[in-house]
């Protein structure tokens, strides 16, 4: 049993550092790609914060073992922003108020995350083996 769990975390572990690679690896090409072009963009610069925070989310999941809800929501309504903003002349009324709706109940389940992480405070251990408050 223990040694399972000693392969599935390095089979964790590895998966998460193809994740980092590649992500870095698509932001190098990103910032090629604006330097080729001469000027940098709303949407490159979201596209950019958007790796920033997958990586961000590997660190915290490297560091404690857990995801954070929170992270993937925040992905989530930058990527929807930058939908909004590429795809703005090829979006209906509709397109563009669903997607707007899509933020807005994103962002309202983050506050809910965060009222419910202040209201409801836990304790995790990191796998460091430190205890410290939940961070969802």
């Amino acid at each position: 049993m223990d040694a399972g769990r000693r392969v599935l975390g390095h089979f964790e572990v590895a998966f998460l550092a193809v994740i980092s690679v590649a992500t870095v690896i698509a932001s190098v090409q990103e910032i090629v790609a604006m330097v080729g072009r001469g000027q940098v963009a709303l949407a490159d610069l979201l596209l950019l914060f958007i790796y920033l925070e997958v990586l961000s989310m590997v660190a915290v999941y490297l560091d404690s073992g857990a995801l954070p809800v929170r992270i993937p929501l925040y992905i989530a309504m930058v990527a929807l922003a930058r939908h909004i903003i590429l795809d703005m002349k090829e979006l209906t009324e509709l397109g563009i108020t669903a997607s707007a709706g899509a933020v807005l109940i994103l962002a309202g389940a983050v506050l809910l995350v965060r009222f419910g992480q202040a209201r409801f405070p836990y304790q995790s251990r990191t796998r460091s083996g430190r205890m410290e408050q939940g961070n969802d």
